[in-house]
């Protein structure tokens, strides 16, 4: 278990100095055609997120950018528009906005000297972002210098974190583990209750509502085609009349500018451990429950682990988003997966998302380093969101490697005090298969949970309304704590 928790979002193992001092690289003065190396990116990209707590690379000096795009498979992705036009409203683009977007385009066209079908990567339909092939820096210079732009990113550049964390590998684990018996406790029909459910009376709130007619979305490293109880016997035991559906938008190629969908099944492991504290069945297989064990579920693989450190998970995840958003059906989106800074696309996405009356849980950030100076992560760190860390079971002590701050809005608690290794059991990633689950990935899963109880007990409510319940339901209500929000959720208080 240790290897999971103290892999996820290891996103903030990063480099702690440079041969190059960070000034050398910002002073505009000095900026030249000079291709960075990726010490010298990562040492800017530092200093700006102990600055400023984040990155923004529209700000970067055009040395600095030109020389992350190159690194990063000579993709630079464009938010273009007004501020605050993430998305299309409407049913088309309007002439302003396509005008803007062609001039970009021609820009880079005559500046690149290619064609239009070499220069354009990829146009989104709804969002107003595009990702075009750029080689050379008086591209960058032209477009920095041009109106209408909102960001300009390159997304392809994942390198601050690979020089000291295996991050392929970030929050994986398909291995099963014993559970303590200390852990759980029996249910019907025979069902595993994790120990923690009761430390916010989920089994209590039970009696009450059960997420029966709601629909969860997930947004992780999807499903394991090799756990029977997310699968075939999603209705097992108590839990029957649901569903569940698989969804892949992950990219998986060696080429950025390839198309190919990798599928819906989970190769990590992660996304099935938050199925299960979601929705696992009420079942009758000496297995743990989810916490709303009625409750329908939508998964999307849109990422291949915890951390969206590439191009092709910064879009998997930014399509997922769109494609949730557009479902009626989905009330809730479940997003354990994040990044030390804000991801242009991604968050336009999150926008259109709760634009359509969607309630967003992320995860506040899991770490195994940095915990003491860095805050919230993206997008939990957005406002559009609602912030979720875990406890140890010793009072408003975040577990060993979460994060809190003043963005978080609920707390989980999901660790023993006395052994940090003992956290929240799930199912494993193979049948009959069991393992331990924390961090604040599990802490917003749950979350997200106790959410679809309460709207399935007030189905006609809003999301405003919904999120209102919750708060009143938070430990600290009518207060605000400035590190855990409003708290302990009470499960049973928040669905009465």
């Amino acid at each position: 278990m240790k290897k999971i928790i103290t892999l996820i979002l290891g996103l903030f193992l990063v480099l702690s100095c440079s041969k190059e001092d960070p000034t050398e690289i910002i002073d505009e003065s000095s900026v030249s055609q000079k291709m960075l190396s990726i010490e010298e990116i990562n040492a800017f990209i530092e200093t700006e997120l102990k600055q400023n707590g984040d990155l923004d690379w529209t700000k970067a000096p055009t040395n600095v950018l030109y020389s992350a795009v190159m690194h990063g498979g000579e993709v630079l992705t464009i938010g273009f528009g007004e501020k605050g036009e993430s998305f299309i409203d409407g049913t088309q683009r309007s002439p302003r906005l396509n005008n803007i977007k062609e001039g970009i385009i021609t820009t880079v066209q005559n500046k690149e000297g290619v064609t239009r079908s070499n220069t354009v990567v990829a146009d989104d339909n709804i969002l107003n972002v595009m990702d075009l092939k750029v080689t050379d820096f008086e591209t960058i210079v032209e477009l920095q210098a041009m109106d209408n732009i909102r960001y300009l990113e390159p997304n392809g550049y994942g390198f601050y974190l690979q020089e000291n964390v295996q991050e392929k590998s970030a929050g994986c684990s398909q291995s099963g583990q014993s559970i303590n018996s200390g852990d759980y406790s029996v249910i019907s029909p025979n069902a595993r209750l994790p120990w923690n459910y009761k430390k916010h009376n989920i089994d209590d709130a039970w009696s009450l509502s059960t997420g029966a007619g709601i629909t969860v979305g997930l947004i992780d490293t999807g499903l394991s085609a090799n756990q029977n109880l997310l699968g075939s016997g999603f209705n097992d035991g108590a839990s029957n009349g649901r569903s569940v559906q698989r969804f892949g938008t992950f990219i998986d190629s060696p080429w950025w500018w390839s198309n190919n969908i990798d599928g819906p099944n989970d190769r990590c492991g992660h996304g099935t451990q938050m199925a299960s504290a979601i929705a696992s069945p009420r079942n009758n297989d000496f297995m743990p429950v989810g916490v709303a064990y009625n409750s329908n579920l939508v998964a999307y693989r849109g990422t291949e682990d915890v951390v969206l450190n590439d191009y092709h998970e910064r879009k998997g995840v930014s399509n997922a988003l769109k494609a949730l958003g557009n479902r009626s059906d989905v009330k809730i989106i479940s997003m354990s997966v994040g990044y030390p800074w804000s991801i242009g696309n991604v968050k336009d996405a999150v926008r259109y998302a709760y634009g359509k009356g969607k309630m967003i849980m992320a995860a506040g950030g899991t770490s195994t380093t940095f915990t003491n100076w860095y805050g919230v992560i993206f997008p939990a760190s957005m406002s559009e969101t609602v912030a979720v860390t875990g406890l140890k079971d010793n009072g408003y002590n975040r577990c060993d490697i979460c994060h809190d701050g003043n963005k978080i809005d609920f707390t989980i608690i999901m660790q023993r005090a006395s052994n940090t290794s003992r956290t929240v059991p799930v199912l494993g990633f193979n049948n009959g298969a069991q393992a331990y689950v924390g961090g604040s990935s599990v802490a917003t899963a749950m979350t997200a949970g106790i959410a679809a109880l309460v709207w399935a007990r007030n189905p006609n409510m809003s999301r405003a309304q919904v999120l209102d319940k919750l708060k009143r339901a938070g430990e600290f209500y009518p207060n605000r704590n400035s590190k855990f929000g409003y708290g302990n959720i009470d499960a049973l208080k928040a669905v009465q």
